[in-house]
């Protein structure tokens, strides 16, 4: 009876205590997050509850299992030591991962309510992000080390690994060339300031916002919400349009090839009112010019400001398809056509012996009216 109670009681005693400390440590974070709503981070901290749990529950079975005096622990007694180490480890390094991304997203989340500069905001979030990357490979380096530590054969080959640590530094360097590259460019982008999360790019031709950056890629949402996955290096090394740097403020243009007879001062007044009555207009400027002509068209550029790259398009949109409109309805000879009438002729030079003629008459007119001025003779 005992070999049956004695486990009994050591399994359900650390599941019971378990269960406890998770129940308490979650209603002492839901009192002080309730006093506190100014900040998250007691919010956050409640996600951290069951690894917590897992934690406290393997560490208590680690120092009880072997007073259950049961058949099985006396007989595989080392490996469910084991057993309970590397789970041990394993669940320590998930908390101290969720308790650093709960301080760090907090600390965020105070900054960005506070901060009133959108690109600095996306700066540290971006820093944020990736510092939070950072702590977590460092983690799970770090427990994937000591779990391997923890056999006594690892032991042996880690030890002759120290002993050959330059060789291997060396080659593990050149076969990690891209790797390590991609690493350090990735840690030079969130600190560096060359590109944020949310930031709006072009790359390769392709218009999109930074959606997400790691330590080795960094994701582009286009327009039409497709992801382009590319290297953290390609920003280090290549050039590319970074629209949101500087202020998000665009100067959207719009180019309309038109006829000559095109009443200019008119499309700068409905140019006017359509710039008043459009929400993408931040209300900073706008100018219709003529820029080019051609023998057939001349070239007519419309500029109008906006708030960021999103606003610039509308606007840029609404322009073209409403100018083009009252152009259409108002004064249709304005828009660009092709000329299929046969051009007209210069005046053709008279021939020789009709000039002769006509130089004749003119002289024979001449004297007649001479001879009829003259009075006649007494």
């Amino acid at each position: 009876m005992e070999d049956v109670l004695r486990p009994l009681i050591v399994i359900g005693g650390s599941l019971a205590i378990t269960l406890f400390i998770g129940w308490a440590v979650d209603w002492l974070l839901r009192r002080i997050d309730a006093r506190h709503p100014e900040t998250p981070l007691w919010g956050q901290l409640r996600r951290c509850r069951l690894p917590l749990q897992v934690t406290v529950c393997t560490a208590l079975l680690s120092g009880s299992y072997d007073k259950t005096e049961a058949r099985v622990v006396q007989q595989h007694g080392s490996a469910i030591g084991q057993l309970l180490a590397l789970v041990l480890i394993a669940a320590t390094a998930w908390l101290m991962v969720r308790v650093s991304s709960a301080v760090v997203e907090s600390s965020y989340f105070r900054y960005a309510s506070s901060a009133h500069d959108p690109a600095r905001v996306r700066r540290v979030r971006t820093q944020v992000t990736l510092i939070q990357r950072v702590v977590a490979a460092v983690v799970g380096v770090v427990a994937a080390s000591a779990m391997l530590l923890t056999f006594p054969t690892m032991r042996t080959v880690g030890t002759s690994m120290l002993a050959s640590a330059g060789i291997l530094g060396v080659v593990a360097g050149v076969a990690a060339q891209s790797t390590l590259g991609n690493l350090f460019a990735g840690l030079q982008i969130a600190f560096g300031d060359m590109v944020r999360i949310g930031d709006t790019v072009v790359v390769d031709g392709e218009w999109g916002t930074v959606e997400e950056i790691t330590l080795t890629f960094l994701s582009v949402r286009t327009w039409d919400e497709r992801r382009i996955t590319m290297p953290v290096s390609y920003f280090t090394s290549k050039p590319f349009e970074n629209w949101s740097r500087g202020g998000t403020q665009k100067v959207a243009t719009v180019l309309f090839h038109l006829d000559h007879t095109t009443p200019i001062e008119e499309m700068r007044e409905q140019l006017r009112e359509i710039v008043q009555k459009s929400p993408a207009w931040d209300g900073r400027n706008w100018n219709l010019v003529v820029t080019d002509t051609t023998p057939s068209t001349i070239v007519v550029r419309a500029l109008v400001t906006a708030r960021d790259p999103d606003d610039a398009w509308a606007a840029r949109c609404e322009v073209r398809e409403k100018m083009i409109a009252w152009l259409r309805d108002t004064h249709p000879y304005a828009l660009p056509r092709i000329a299929t009438a046969p051009a007209a002729q210069p005046p053709q030079a008279a021939p020789d012996h009709d000039r002769r003629h006509d130089r004749h008459d003119h002289f024979a007119r001449f004297e007649g009216g001479l001879h009829k001025d003259v009075p006649p003779a007494r």
